[in-house]
């Protein structure tokens, strides 16, 4: 459990659970510039509280939101490292570039809407009501990483690097990368992998405990600049952008739960070419 005055992230099963991978490093430059990109300690009194139990939630979403979470995966099975890694969807500064229009719903999205997104596709679950005490947890923690970064600053590394293939995506080429670099961890069959207490340690990418259909990881695009920026394990970027995009190719089009919302989405046009539906 991380305790006010600790560092976020510190103990060993925490590490695995909330880094899933080691990434691209941050730069002693960003470091300096914005603190929430360093590992530290959560300050105390109520507001540390609520930020510590944000952080249980966001890295232990099965153990600490059970209602609204309906996979195996945490949140920071995609925001790696607390979300404080560059290019893997990171949290730092997110705080302040909401309210934000998202052509997925047509809408002017309030940072609450986009979490409950996650927790809707990602986390395949349920929203959060705004006033609960999950909400107010993720709220907190993303606003503390967020400190320092000026309102409506994208920081250096938000969301995901963009990349481009010189072939057609191959899903039988990426089912042979998946063999070589991936099973290790996420097994043959996508399954991901478990500690003996039930608790994932590395996340399912597809069959019924992975990300449904709607998620961005389902998207060809983003889950191939995740997969080169991040994967696999201790070697983002060993990866060329083809074979992240052929991996990518494969293992996005494999089974996993359907989304119901899905005929909801992209109302005024603008829906991608790489949607899943």
């Amino acid at each position: 459990m991380i305790r006010r005055g600790q560092r976020a992230g510190t103990s060993v099963v925490a590490l695995l659970i909330v880094t899933c991978c080691i990434c691209l490093p941050v730069t002693a430059a960003e470091d300096d510039r914005y603190p929430g990109w360093s590992d530290s300690p959560i300050p105390d009194g109520p507001v540390g509280e609520a930020i510590a139990s944000g952080w249980r939630i966001l890295a232990h979403t099965q153990e600490n939101a059970p209602a609204y979470a309906g996979n195996a995966l945490n949140c920071t099975s995609c925001h790696l490292n607390g979300g404080r890694t560059p290019w893997a969807a990171p949290w730092v500064g997110v705080w302040g570039v909401f309210p934000e229009y998202r052509s997925r719903n047509a809408k002017v999205n309030a940072l609450q809407d986009r979490i409950n997104d996650c927790f809707r596709r990602s986390l395949n679950g349920r929203p959060l009501p705004f006033e609960s005490r999950e909400m107010i947890g993720i709220l907190a923690y993303m606003q503390w990483l967020s400190r320092e970064v000026p309102t409506g600053k994208n920081v250096p590394g938000r969301g995901f690097l963009r990349i481009k293939s010189e072939q057609p995506p191959d899903q039988a080429r990426g089912a042979q990368v998946y063999a070589r670099k991936c099973t290790l961890c996420h097994g043959d069959a996508g399954q991901g992998s478990f500690a003996a207490s039930g608790e994932i340690i590395y996340p399912p990418l597809w069959g019924p405990k992975s990300f449904n259909i709607g998620a961005g990881m389902a998207r060809l695009n983003t889950a191939a600049a995740f997969v080169k920026a991040n994967m696999p394990f201790g070697q983002g970027g060993s990866l060329s952008d083809q074979e992240a995009f052929d991996v990518a190719a494969f293992f996005t089009r494999q089974p996993r739960p359907d989304f119901a919302g899905k005929l909801e989405d992209w109302p005024k046009g603008g829906k991608p070419d790489d949607a899943r539906y």
